[in-house]
């Protein structure tokens, strides 16, 4: 059986290093990325910043107040997502097999790739050429498995490499602190260690039964993971996927107010499944069918998101340059494509924790009670009468 091979590269602190490639006097200076007002939060900070205490995801005004002395940018993602692009035409052209997790995050299948040495020898050269042509620092680890290599890319940091030969998946994962396993959220670190469970290496003496009885399903993949077992799969990376909804209607309808209610509640709706899986969409388009059949689209390259407020905009825009004939529409539709593995947080660079707080609690009502259970006052339509068929 030929032994696998798995390489995880990460883009250190990603937006940080775009924006010391666009001005190379912020190199070596605290760098912090978010809103532009205090309200905001934190998207993404470089390696001085996070010695004050700041982090991703913390307040602005906790962030100004640990950190003064940093630079502070509102961030720009048009030049993230390009610089993504870029990064994964190069992998692209290399690569025999990866899938694209996140903005900043690949994994690449080398199996069978010279032997196991042979694939850390061709990822070290894959490393050189992204640095080369993009000008970003990138980190990456090589083992068994994807969670090994993730956990080795995280050792590896700032821009450095990390080899995890076969056998040695524990030895390595042992003396790590449970906080530093990937996956492990800061409420389960915190379970683990009031269960007295501080390294991975204890964790994975622990029976599986028992951490199943303690974390459900999860009980399961932590144990494996502990162990260095992970059997999930690379899929094979295409920017071609998409998620769509239209809508029919029963009777054609030239009422704009009406039109621009059920483009939003289809967007909403995508909107709350990119979140939902753990993605983001960097492509939007619109779609209106006529009375007479005539079908019409109109598409934009956007920034990666899965924010309902920026979706929602982009596709009223989209509809304002589609919509010029003035005739009875029989159909609308939205698709969502371009899209990769990718939390929420990057995305909201103006938002302030009061906003994002909503939006989190509006999906978990979502998830209760079902996709309708809730919408934007925006996406009720004017004429509750009409009746659609929406798929």
């Amino acid at each position: 059986m030929v032994e696998r091979a798995v390489l995880h590269l990460d883009m250190d602190t990603f937006f940080v290093s775009v924006e010391r490639k666009r001005d190379s006097g912020l190199k070596d200076r605290p760098v912090i990325i978010g809103g532009g007002s205090d309200r905001g939060v934190v998207s993404s900070c470089s390696y001085e910043a996070r010695k004050f205490g700041v982090g991703s995801g913390m307040p602005m005004k906790l962030a100004r107040r640990l950190c003064p002395e940093a630079v502070y940018l509102r961030g720009d993602m048009d030049a993230y997502s390009k610089e993504s692009r870029l990064v994964t035409e190069i992998i692209a052209g290399q690569a025999p097999l990866f899938s694209k997790n996140s903005i900043d995050e690949f994994d690449l299948d080398l199996t069978g790739l010279d032997r196991h040495f042979g694939a850390f020898k061709w990822s070290g050269e894959l490393r050189q050429l992204i640095l080369r042509e993009s000008g970003l620092p990138v980190s990456g680890g090589v083992s068994v498995n994807r969670f090994v290599s993730k956990m080795a890319t995280n050792a590896a940091k700032p821009c450095g490499e990390k080899w995890v030969g076969p056998g040695d998946e524990k030895p390595f994962l042992s003396p790590l602190h449970i906080s530093k396993m990937h996956g492990v959220g800061e409420v389960n670190a915190r379970k683990l260690i009031y269960m007295g469970i501080r390294q991975i290496g204890v964790l994975s003496e622990i029976p599986k039964k028992l951490l199943e009885r303690e974390f459900g399903k999860y009980g399961a993949t932590l144990w494996e993971h502990a162990n260095g077992i992970d059997r999930s799969e690379v899929v094979p990376y295409h920017e071609e996927k998409t998620i769509s909804k239209e809508c029919t209607f029963q009777t054609d309808t030239i009422e704009v107010g009406f039109l621009k209610a059920q483009l939003m509640d289809l967007a909403s709706k995508l909107a709350f499944t990119l979140r939902n899986s753990g993605k983001l969409t960097s492509c939007v388009t619109v779609k209106i069918r006529y009375t007479d059949f005539q079908t019409y689209t109109r598409q934009k390259q956007i920034p990666y998101t899965a924010n309902d407020q920026a979706l929602l905009a982009c596709v009223l825009s989209l509809f304002g340059q589609l919509y010029t004939r003035r005739q009875l529409v029989r159909l609308v539709g939205v698709r969502f494509s371009g899209l990769v593995r990718g939390n929420l947080q990057i995305s909201l660079l103006d938002d302030t924790p009061k906003e994002i707080d909503l939006l989190q609690a509006l999906d978990q009502v979502r998830r209760r009670f079902g996709v309708n259970a809730l919408k934007w006052a925006s996406a009720y339509s004017p004429n509750p009468k009409q009746q659609q068929d929406t798929r």
